[in-house]
């Protein structure tokens, strides 16, 4: 499938959204991977995983780049060879990427019950406005976790813990924004946090 969504957030920062209905070789064939990628492809054991990886790539000629503009540190942040800051995420047949001048992050989720179950290891503050018998809970929830996930590929620092160092302001469904907070080693960063909701899924990006 083409583009899916293309955000305009403002000047500097773009993000583009892809729905994965491709066939593996499909996706493959008008590629031009680095050897290095190739291996990483091949050796998937996920077709899911494989296709979303390469959606990735095909995400990256929409903004202009090839897989050769990419690469990644020590701790698997991904880079672009002009500078410009990168996140990238897939989850079952959407994937997302995001670049700008500013450093930023980006996940996708899928909108689960399970969630609600594994939250007591990523919400410590969130609980003090969240209602588990809202209708919304599980959808609040999962912009929570992606909000968090996207503050962790944003710093990408060891040890960084999603109860403890991250926090999100309440926030409306409606709003699709909010404030968020990472409190780490006696120091505060804000980011401008925001959401959307497509076919059960959750895309949240963070920048500052």
């Amino acid at each position: 499938m083409p583009l899916y969504k293309s955000i305009s957030v403002n000047s500097q920062t773009t993000v583009k959204i892809w729905k994965i209905e491709e066939s593996y070789n499909a996706l493959l064939s008008p590629l031009n991977l680095r050897s290095e990628s190739l291996e990483r492809v091949l050796g998937m054991k996920s077709e899911l995983h494989q296709r979303g990886f390469l959606s990735v790539r095909h995400l990256l000629r929409e903004f202009g780049y090839t897989d050769q503009d990419l690469y990644y540190d020590a701790n698997g942040k991904p880079h672009l060879k002009d500078g410009k800051h990168i996140s990238i995420t897939h989850s079952f047949t959407f994937s997302g990427v995001i670049i700008s001048d500013t450093e930023v992050g980006i996940d996708i989720e899928k909108q689960r019950e399970k969630i609600g179950i594994i939250a007591h290891k990523f919400v410590d503050y969130e609980f003090e406005y969240l209602n588990k018998d809202d209708l919304e809970y599980i959808r609040k929830l999962t912009v929570i976790w992606g909000i968090k996930e996207s503050l962790y590929k944003l710093f990408a620092t060891p040890g960084m813990l999603f109860r403890e160092h991250f926090l999100v302001i309440p926030f409306m469904l409606e709003d699709c924004e909010t404030v968020s907070w990472i409190d780490y080693k006696m120091r505060k960063y804000k980011y401008n946090s925001y959401f959307l909701e497509f076919e059960g899924f959750t895309c949240a990006y963070v920048l500052v």
